[in-house]
């Protein structure tokens, strides 16, 4: 799934990470840091929700010396989802996944520090393909189809692209796709669909990191604008539970359409916004999913720098 984290700064990029992949204690430990909690402050607002948990607890929690594991304390980690603004299940969504044995992340899925390691790895990887950050393009129209399949997963995508040009000589875009946890970027395939051709494509399994030449037939000049359409085939990961997309400097229209497979629906789906991945979520608002074509879909008139995106639950 795909987040603009390269320009944030470090403690936002690790709770991004953390609470993507975990572990439990890794999360929470960088969600009280990223909202500068001593633990003592911690406590105190958990009291206030009817939860009594001790200073040495939450302690072994964040160094993942102990897990919760007792209703008091699963209690606990649902009140500190809201004192530390996260995510609904997010902490809980971790404990549950994780194996047997203590701390140890998901099985399959990429590492905490993997992934903390994104915004080098997306940074090499745009140098490598000579692709400055700031491509000459700006953003008029961006409208996004994501395909989920039948084994709940993110079967690819599809993106239609307006741009205008802010400098001679463009004549290309570089697309950045963000795999789910576990997923196999080798396995993952980019197909230009219309006014451009697929060139140089660099992978990075650790982070799930896919960036992609779209070609131009053509030099475009500043004023200039440009269509074009490509689609990234992925389905090598497990059961996606949610799709956002980051913007950097304000934009023009985004539009998101979430599509499920008929034989496996969500019994829920709503959108969201963010500041940053670090910040809370806001904006929430369900969304019913169409009849026919089993899609939810968000529009954003005008897209401000921060997050969009659609979450679901299976059951």
């Amino acid at each position: 799934m795909p987040y603009a984290t390269q320009h944030a700064d470090a403690a936002t990029a690790e709770l991004d990470a953390a609470l993507r992949v975990g572990p439990f204690h890794v999360a929470l430990r960088a969600a009280i840091a990223a909202r500068g909690l001593p633990l003592q402050r911690v406590q105190h607002h958990l009291s206030r929700y009817g939860v009594k948990v001790g200073v040495t607890s939450l302690s072994y929690w964040q160094q993942g010396a102990r897990r919760p594991q007792r209703p008091e304390s699963l209690r606990a980690v649902r009140a500190l989802e809201e004192i530390l603004q996260l995510p609904e299940e997010s902490l809980i969504r971790l404990l549950s996944d994780a194996d047997e044995g203590v701390g140890e992340p998901r099985r399959g899925a990429r590492s905490y520090r993997a992934v903390v390691e994104a915004s080098g790895v997306l940074e090499r990887l745009l140098a490598e393909l000579e692709a400055p950050l700031d491509g000459g393009l700006h953003t008029l129209g961006h409208h996004e189809r994501v395909r989920i399949g039948a084994r709940r997963e993110l079967l690819g995508r599809e993106s239609h692209h307006i741009v205008r040009s802010h400098r001679d000589g463009v004549d290309r875009f570089v697309a950045v796709h963000h795999g789910d946890p576990g997923c196999v970027p080798d396995r993952m395939s980019v197909h230009a669909l219309e006014n451009c051709r697929a060139g140089r494509v660099r992978r990075h399994h650790e982070t799930g990191v896919l960036v992609a030449e779209l070609l131009f037939d053509t030099r475009l000049r500043a004023g200039d604008t440009f269509l074009f359409r490509y689609g990234v085939e992925d389905g090598t990961a497990g059961a996606s539970r949610e799709y956002v997309r980051g913007f950097g400097p304000a934009g023009g229209q985004y539009a998101l359409q979430v599509r499920f497979d008929e034989n496996a629906l969500p019994v829920r789906c709503h959108r969201f916004t963010q500041q940053s991945a670090a910040a809370p979520r806001s904006g929430r608002q369900e969304l019913p999913l169409t009849d026919r074509h089993h899609s939810v879909h968000v529009v954003e008139p005008r897209v401000r720098s921060g997050i969009v995106g659609i979450g679901w639950d299976w059951e």
